[in-house]
């Protein structure tokens, strides 16, 4: 697709090449190319073309969607896709975490390239928030740098991301835990034993094998709390949709993993995952309520954490939020992630600003004393 230059003047020209979403991305063959060529320098699936293609397919229907890019030349050194809602105070976001609430970040060659980025996007005449964004990417000080006399950056903590980190040549995952841990990992698979023959696998689908197992595995999901709470991907259609044609996307490269444990042949536990820049990224994971008592989730974890450690990776990445039952069981290590806002120095900007204030503090407002 031809990308869009038009300026009338009332943009800026770095909003010249947004436009409403058509179901597919606002970028031509140059800029793609260049996409995939960065993921090599990248630190999270979601920066990956795609996720991002997958995303316009299936969750961006009726919002305004620009690719935001930095470069020279031919050449595209950086890359960031934006979205945001139509009307008059609508602020810029970055795109999929409020789609699917992954952590998102610029893709960028180097600190010169996101500084470059940074420029294009403290011209925006709109404010932009970028949630999750790690608290270490190069964008942060970039963009902060790069808004002084143009607009007010404000950075605020935000959801952090679980992370298990494997030492070099660690090969036996049951060796991180106490003497009680293992004790109860031994109980649960004796309990699966009791009730049938126990088995894991772990797929790197092929496209044309994606579908069978994708559905295996949403189903045990189903058949979970999720299924329950009505949360699970077989629930909530546009999700389930996004999540088929993202790791689709992914198995084409080899990158797609899904993940089963079985009891008596039948699927009881299940991942959704990918492999990326040499780490496990657990985007589901599900179990089947009527085997909750051996811990079947438990124990296909442990199995993909001895897995990686055989393939040589380098952790596994639970995204989602720290929770207690992560914490208590698994890891207390994460990756910060901050909540970056600009608020431009501009009529749109300052009027953001003041309603966003307002709803802070009616939020924050004092209850009223009863009369004694």
């Amino acid at each position: 697709m031809r990308h869009e230059q038009a300026w009338d003047g009332r943009q800026t020209p770095v909003e010249a090449g947004t436009r409403l979403f058509a179901h597919r991305l606002p970028c031509d063959e140059r800029v793609a190319q260049g996409w995939r060529r960065l993921e090599a320098v990248g630190s999270l699936p979601s920066q990956t073309l795609a996720f991002h293609a997958a995303l316009s397919e299936t969750m961006m229907e009726g919002l305004v969607v620009s690719i935001m890019t930095a470069g020279s030349g031919d050449g595209v050194a950086a890359i960031l896709p934006l979205c945001r809602r139509r009307g008059l105070l609508t602020r810029w976001h970055a795109a999929g975490v409020r789609q699917v609430y992954e952590p998102v970040d610029a893709l960028c060659a180097s600190p010169a390239a996101a500084a470059q980025l940074a420029g294009r996007l403290s011209r925006l005449w709109r404010p932009l928030r970028l949630d999750r964004i790690p608290a270490a990417s190069p964008l942060v000080p970039a963009l902060a740098a790069a808004m002084k006399g143009k607009g007010l950056v404000v950075t605020r903590p935000a959801t952090a991301c679980p992370r298990i980190v494997f030492e070099p040549g660690e090969t036996e995952p049951e060796q991180r835990f106490n003497s009680g841990r293992r004790s109860d990992f031994r109980r649960a698979r004796r309990r699966a034993e009791a009730m049938g023959e126990v088995s894991f696998e772990m797929h790197a689908p092929s496209p044309e094998a994606f579908g069978g197992l994708f559905d295996e595995a949403v189903a045990v999901e189903q058949r979970g709390w999720k299924g329950e709470s009505g949360s699970a991907l077989g629930c909530e259609a546009v999700k389930g949709a996004f999540f088929r044609d993202f790791l689709h996307r992914m198995s084409r490269d080899g990158a797609c993993r899904i993940a089963f444990m079985r009891i008596g042949g039948r699927a009881v536990a299940m991942h959704l995952a990918v492999v990326f820049q040499g780490r496990y990224w657990l985007f589901k994971i599900g179990f089947d309520g009527d085997y909750a008592r051996c811990s079947p989730g438990n124990l296909l974890m442990l199995f993909a954490m001895a897995d990686a450690m055989k393939q040589g990776l380098g952790g596994i990445e639970l995204l989602g939020e720290v929770e207690d039952w992560i914490t208590e069981a698994w890891t207390q290590d994460a990756i910060p992630c901050v909540r970056l806002q600009t608020y431009p120095f501009n009529l749109r900007g300052l009027a953001v600003l003041l309603a966003e204030g307002i709803v802070w503090a009616w939020h924050h407002r004092p209850f009223p004393r009863r009369a004694l």
